[in-house]
C-alpha cells in the first residue's frame, strides 16, 4: 500500500530510491481522491475545499485558474491557518512538481499550520525529493519550512527512520546548511556511524569552518568521541540561524485566536508592543511549554503503556525519582528553562548532548527574538531583562555557562551602553570560560564602558570580575581535589583548559582588574565605596593557593595598597590588613615547599614577589606601630618624605600621624576609647602610651577589626625585634 515503505523505514531497513518513486506517485494519486474536511469557519470551508481540490486534480503544468484559488488559500492560511489534512494535500502538490515553481513557492509560503503538522506529509515530501522532481529552490524552501514547524509535528518517529536519506542531501551545497540544522535536531547516539563522520569531515575540509556543519560535527563528537579526531571549537561564532517568515505568520494566526495543539510552544512576536493583558506572561510564551512528543501524549492515559514518562505529568520530585529511567528530554529543549525538576534531571545525568541542544535553542532565541532589541522600547527591555534573568538563574543552578551567552555578552559589550541591561550583561560575563582570547574579546570593550560610566557601574564591574575569578578558582580546586582522590573529573572544562592555561587566564584577569582599578580610583577621587569593591577582589586573589590550590601569588599594585593604607574608613584599613595577612600565610606555605614540589605544581612565584611583600609589610607596620612611616618607605609611589621637608611643614609630631591612635580611620575609635576610660576628660590621645597603649590595642581588637589583629599579631614581633 501507499504506506508500505513507511513500515520498512520504521523497522530500520534501507529503502532504495526507486521505491520512493512509485510510492510517491501513488500517494499523489491517492491524495487526489481524498475528501478534504478542513476544520475552519463554515464560510471558509467550501472555498478552501474547491481550491484544494483544484490543485490536487489539476493536470501537470496547467495552472489556468491557479491565481484565483491560490489567493483563496493564502487569505485563509494567513488569517486562520490551515488544518493538518489540507497541509498534507498541498505539500504533496508542491513536492510533486505538477505546477510551475512560481505556484509551488507561493503554496509553500502559505502552509501555515493552525494546530499541528502531520508527519506523513513530511515523509511523503521527502520521498518526492528522492524522485528529483522538485527543483532545488523548492527543496531548500521545503527544508526551511520543516525547520520552522519542526516542533509542531504530531510525531517524529518516521522522520527519525529517514535519517540516512536526509543525511544523503548534505552533498548539495545549497541544502547543506539547512540539512545540517535538521540533522542536528534529529541526531541520536545510534545515528552516529563511522562512514557519516568521515563524510562530515570531508565536507568540512571542502567547505571550511561552516557554523552549522561544525555544530553537527561537535554533536557527533559528543556522542562518539572515538570517531571524531577533529578539534572542534567550543564557541561557534555567528551561528547561521534561518530567519523564517512562517514564524511571523504563525504568530499572527495565534494572535487571531486560532487553537494551538496542547503542549506545543507558542511563538510570540516581541517586535511589536503586545497587549496589556499579556505583558506579565510574555516570558512564559517565549519559553515553550514542557511536553512530551505528541505521539506519546496520544497514547492511553495509563503510564504502563508507554516506555517514556509523559513530561506533562511530572509535578513532584518523588515522580522524578520513581520514573528516572523513563524520562526523555523534550524536542523543544527551551522548555527546560521553566521546569526545575527537569533541570535537576539534566544536572544529574550530565548529558552533553542535552546541554548542547539547549545551547543551540538559546542561540536561536537570542538571535531571532532579541537581535533588534536595542533598549528603545521600555516593554522590549522588560521582556529582555526577564528572559535574561531566567537564563542567569539556569546557569547558576547548573553551575555551567552557555557558549551562546558568552557570544551574546561579547556583542552586547560592543554595541550597547552601560545603562541598558547592565546587571544582566555583567551576570553573563561571570560565566565566561578561561581562554587566551578573554582579554581581547571581553575585557577590552568592557574597559571602554568602565571608564565612561558612573562609579556605581564601576563597582558592578569589579564585583562581576570578582565573581568570575571565584568561579574559575572554584572549578580548579574541585578538579585538583578529584585528582588527589583518583576520582574521574566530572567537571571537565568545556575547553579542557590546562593548568598553565588557567594560570595565564587568571593572571590576565588579575592584571586587568588592577590596571582599571588604579585608574578608576584616581578618576573617582579615591572613593571609599569603589575601594571597598576593589579590596573584595583582592581578598580572593590573596588566598588563591591555600583556598583554591592554584600555585600563583599576585600582589596588588602600589596604587591600591597606599590608598587603602591611608584610607579614611576603618573598614577599608581592616580589609587591607586582612589581605596582607592572607598573603603572608600563602607565601609562607609556598616557601616551605621543596624544589621538586614547586616544579610539580608549576609554582608561579619568584624572589621578587617576596621582596615586594616585605616592603609593603614594613611600610604598613611603620605607619601603624613604629611611627617611622615617612623615613623607611622607599617605594617610588610610596609615602617616604625627607626629614627636612617634614620639618618645613611645621606639622607637630608628624611622624606619628598614621599610628593606631592618630590614623584618620582609627581616630574615632581612639577618641571613644578615652571617653569611655576617662569620662572626666583627663586623658588625651597623646596619653595613649605604655600600658594604656596595650589596653587600646585590645580595645581595637574587640571592635571587630579582626584583619588588623591578625596582621599585627603575625608580623609585629618580627619587625620589633629587627628594629631593636
Amino acid at each position: 500500500g501507499a504506506n508500505g515503505w513507511r513500515g520498512c523505514a520504521r523497522a530500520g531497513l534501507n529503502i532504495p530510491s526507486f521505491c520512493f518513486i512509485g510510492n510517491a506517485e501513488m500517494a499523489a494519486r491517492v491524495s487526489g481522491n481524498v475528501k478534504i474536511r478542513p476544520r475552519l469557519a463554515n464560510d471558509d470551508v467550501e472555498p478552501l475545499q474547491q481550491a484544494v481540490e483544484y490543485f490536487t486534480t489539476v493536470k501537470e503544468r496547467t495552472p489556468s485558474n491557479g491565481n484565483l484559488h491560490l489567493d483563496t488559500i493564502e487569505g485563509i492560511a494567513f488569517e486562520r491557518g490551515l488544518p493538518p489534512d489540507v497541509i498534507e494535500s498541498l505539500l504533496d502538490v508542491v513536492m510533486s512538481a505538477r505546477l510551475v515553481d512560481r505556484f509551488n513557492t507561493r503554496l509553500l509560503k502559505c502552509l501555515i499550520p493552525a494546530s499541528v503538522v502531520p508527519e506523513c506529509a513530511v515523509t511523503n515530501a521527502i520521498s518526492w525529493m528522492c524522485t528529483r522532481k522538485p527543483s532545488i529552490n523548492v527543496q531548500v524552501l521545503f527544508i526551511r519550512w520543516l525547520l520552522t514547524v519542526f516542533d509542531l509535528l504530531d510525531s517524529k518517529k518516521q522522520l527519525h527512520s529517514l535519517y540516512g536519506i536526509i543525511f544523503f542531501y548534505l552533498q548539495n551545497d545549497k541544502l547543506c546548511p539547512y540539512i545540517c540544522h535538521l540533522l542536528y535536531l534529529l541526531t541520536k547516539k545510534e545515528n552516529v556511524k563511522r562512514f557519516r563522520v568521515k563524510k562530515l569531515i570531508d565536507l568540512q575540509a571542502k567547505m571550511g569552518m561552516q557554523s552549522n556543519l561544525m555544530a553537527l560535527i561537535l554533536l557527533y563528537k559528543i556522542h562518539a568521541p572515538e570517531y571524531v579526531s577533529l578539534t572542534c571549537p567550543r564557541q561557534l561564532k555567528n551561528l547561521q540561524v534561518s530567519r523564517s517568515f512562517w514564524k511571523k505568520a504563525i504568530e499572527r494566526v495565534q494572535k487571531n485566536g486560532c487553537r494551538q495543539l496542547s503542549g506545543t510552544p507558542e511563538l510570540v512576536n516581541i517586535t511589536e508592543p503586545p497587549m496589556r493583558k499579556r505583558k506579565k506572561k510574555m516570558h512564559r510564551e517565549l519559553i515553550p511549554v514542557v511536553s512530551s512528543a505528541p505521539h506519546l501524549t496520544e497514547l492511553s492515559g495509563s503510564l504502563m503503556q508507554s516506555t517514556s514518562f509523559p513530561l506533562e505529568q511530572l509535578a513532584t520530585f518523588s515522580q522524578l525519582l520513581d520514573n528516572f529511567d523513563r524520562i526523555e528530554f523534550p524536542a523543544q529543549m527551551g522548555s527546560l528553562l521553566r521546569s526545575p525538576l527537569l533541570l535537576h534531571y539534566i544536572n544529574w545525568v550530565k548529558d552533553d548532548t542535552a546541554l548542547l541542544r539547549l545551547d543551540f535553542w538559546l542561540a536561536q532565541t537570542l538571535q531571532e527574538e532579541f537581535a533588534d532589541c536595542s533598549g528603545d522600547s521600555l516593554q522590549k527591555e522588560k521582556e529582555f531583562i526577564e528572559f535574561l534573568n531566567i537564563i542567569i538563574r539556569t546557569q547558576e543552578f547548573l553551575q555551567e555557562g552557555f557558549s551562546c551567552c558568552e557570544d551574546f555578552a561579547f556583542k552586547s559589550l560592543s554595541l550597547y551602553d552601560s545603562s541598558w541591561c547592565s546587571s544582566q550583561i555583567l551576570a553573563l560575563l561571570t560565566r565566561i570560560s578561561p581562554s587566551t582570547d578573554v582579554i581581547s574579546f571581553y575585557f577590552d570593550p568592557l574597559m571602554k564602558l568602565f571608564f565612561t560610566s558612573s562609579i556605581y557601574f564601576k563597582c558592578s564591574v569589579i564585583e562581576s570580575l570578582t565573581s568570575l575569578l571565584m568561579k574559575w578558582l572554584t572549578w580548579h580546586s574541585v578538579c585538583v581535589a578529584d585528582l588527589d582522590r583518583d576520582i574521574p573529573n566530572v567537571l571537565q572544562s568545556p575547553q579542557n583548559v590546562s593548568l598553565s592555561g588557567l594560570v595565564n587566564s587568571v593572571s590576565e584577569l588579575v592584571e586587568f582588574t588592577a590596571r582599571i582599578s588604579v585608574v578608576a580610583l584616581q578618576m573617582e577621587a579615591y572613593s571609599s565605596l569603589l575601594l571597598h569593591f576593589i579590596l573584595n577582589f583582592y581578598e580572593t586573589v590573596s588566598d588563591m593557593y591555600l583556598k583554591y590550590s592554584l600555585p600563583l601569588v599576585i600582589l596588588p599594585p602600589a596604587g591600591i595598597i597606599y590608598p587603602a593604607l591611608l584610607s579614611l574608613e576603618s573598614v577599608n584599613l581592616n580589609q587591607l590588613c586582612h589581605i596582607m595577612y592572607r598573603y603572608r600565610t600563602n607565601l609562607t606555605a609556598l616557601k616551605s615547599l621543596d624544589l621538586s614540589t614547586n616544579v610539580q605544581i608549576g609554582l608561579k612565584v619568584n624572589r621578587k614577589t617576596f621582596q615586594q611583600y616585605n616592603a609593603f609589610m614594613k611600610t604598613a607596620v611603620s605607619c601603624l606601630w613604629t611611627s617611622r612611616n615617612f623615613e623607611q618607605d622607599i617605594h617610588p609611589m610610596g609615602i617616604g618624605i625627607e626629614y627636612n621637608l617634614l620639618a618645613q611643614t611645621k606639622v607637630p609630631d608628624s611622624l606619628s600621624s598614621f599610628t593606631l591612635v592618630n590614623h584618620p580611620a582609627l581616630m574615632g575609635h581612639a577618641i571613644n576609647f578615652t571617653q569611655k576610660g576617662w569620662p572626666n576628660g583627663k586623658k588625651r590621645l597623646h596619653a595613649i602610651q605604655g600600658k594604656i597603649w596595650n589596653w587600646y590595642v585590645k580595645y581595637l581588637y574587640n571592635q571587630g577589626l579582626d584583619g588588623l589583629k591578625h596582621f599585627l599579631e603575625s608580623c609585629i614581633h618580627t619587625v620589633s625585634t629587627s628594629e631593636h
